[in-house]
């Protein structure tokens, strides 16, 4: 039990996918503008992840590694993937149509969202046991909530602000990502000595 309280933690603080790893930027970048659109993409990346993690470890555990196809673990993961995506899109579309509205091209772009491949295959790299990977996926995808609705406020206390005009636009958007990026270096350390 301390081992998954130890993997959640350090998923969403410590190894946040957007802020520590750099991975699913252009989610985080293009929809973290306003709130309702970060808190919907999130949603639907932890649903993702959480479905694509449920579907890649067996794959892999079952099919890909008894037949000596490990190689093949990219791409099949990907072809789960976008899958799985097309059948969240397709319910989105006949259950929520304004969030479906809303997120637009991004929803697409959770097939290509690095974050999700990711999670997935360091599922399997990390060596977790089936629950251990659904609660990594879970952390990551509650830190991949955290840091697109943490930035989301970031941007829009920016849009008030007095920003010089060489600054303004996607500089300033950056180097607030990079500010935000720095808060969580902080925890590094604090959850493994939390439970030590």
């Amino acid at each position: 039990m301390t081992k998954l309280i130890i993997i959640m933690l350090s998923a969403v603080f410590v190894n946040n996918y957007v802020l520590s790893r750099f991975l699913g930027i252009c989610p985080f970048l293009g929809v973290s503008k306003k709130l309702n659109q970060a808190v919907g993409m999130s949603v639907a990346v932890i649903f993702v992840m959480l479905l694509a993690t449920a579907a890649t470890y067996p794959v892999q555990m079952y099919l890909l590694n008894p037949n000596n196809l490990g190689y093949l673990q990219t791409i099949v993961f990907i072809l789960v993937i976008a899958t799985l995506v097309q059948l969240v899109e397709i319910v989105l579309k006949r259950y929520i149509p304004s969030l479906h509205k809303s997120l637009g091209v991004y929803l697409p772009l959770i097939t290509t969202n690095c974050a999700v491949l990711g999670v997935t295959i360091l599922n399997i790299t990390e060596g977790y046991t089936f629950a251990e990977a659904m609660v990594n996926s879970l952390g990551s995808g509650l830190g991949f909530f955290l840091a697109m609705v943490m930035f989301s406020g970031v941007r829009s206390r920016l849009e008030g602000a007095d920003i010089p005009k060489a600054f303004q636009g996607l500089p300033i958007t950056l180097v607030a990502a990079s500010i935000t990026s720095l808060s969580f270096l902080g925890f590094s350390g604090v959850v493994e000595n939390l439970f030590a």
